[in-house]
């Protein structure tokens, strides 16, 4: 990983004692969803409540810059009609917060279930190269485990951010992060500063150095 990914994780090492535990599964993220990234993946990321809440913060972090400042390439400033566009515009990682389409979820709550609403978005945004990104503090939220379940179908990637002892999610997703806490509050003050890293070190690893 570049310099200023790993003066990153050093960072958060220090200021966190949970972590160091977690840093190698927090660094095989980092990897999954870089190479998912280069190859013209996407992320999806859903959750329920505050998980969604969180989804969609990542997806924030991602989609435009956080820390660093990320440059458009020359052939698409060249391309843009103003030099305003190229000046204001950044690079990002796409990134999709299936919680965030409020007429489609209402739809699938009222003609077919909640359960499914994940899921059903998986089925028509997914592709191979993707990656899944699932929260849920007890890592058993039904439309959360459906929707990995589609995932891995089509062969994507799945990353679970959960909490206590990972609950279904842990046996189901490819790869858990598992926030060392019992109370949903403190789970999602683990998972907030767990998904920072992860924003952060894919912005260092395109955009750092």
């Amino acid at each position: 990983m570049k310099k200023s990914t790993e003066t990153l994780f050093d960072k958060y090492r220090a200021r966190h004692t949970f972590v160091a535990p977690l840093e190698p599964a927090l660094r095989q993220a980092v990897e999954l969803l870089e190479d998912s990234f280069r190859r013209g993946g996407k992320l999806l990321v859903c959750g329920n409540g505050g998980s969604n809440a969180d989804a969609d913060h990542i997806v924030g972090e991602l989609v435009k810059s956080f820390r660093l400042h990320r440059p458009l390439s020359e052939e698409l400033k060249s391309a843009l009609p103003s030099a305003e566009l190229a000046e204001k515009l950044q690079g990002g990682l796409p990134a999709i917060d299936l919680g965030a389409h409020t007429s489609l979820l209402t739809a699938m709550v009222n003609d077919v279930g909640g359960e499914y609403i994940f899921a059903q978005q998986v089925v028509s945004y997914g592709r191979p190269e993707d990656v899944l990104l699932g929260i849920s503090t007890s890592g058993n939220s039904k439309n959360v485990l459906y929707a990995g379940e589609v995932a891995r179908a089509m062969g994507m990637r799945t990353i679970g951010l959960t909490g206590r002892d990972g609950g279904r999610m842990k046996d189901a997703f490819d790869l858990t992060l598992i926030a060392p806490a019992a109370a949903t509050e403190d789970i999602q003050d683990i998972h907030s500063t767990l998904y920072h890293i992860l924003c952060a070190a894919l912005e260092c690893q395109f955009w750092g150095d």
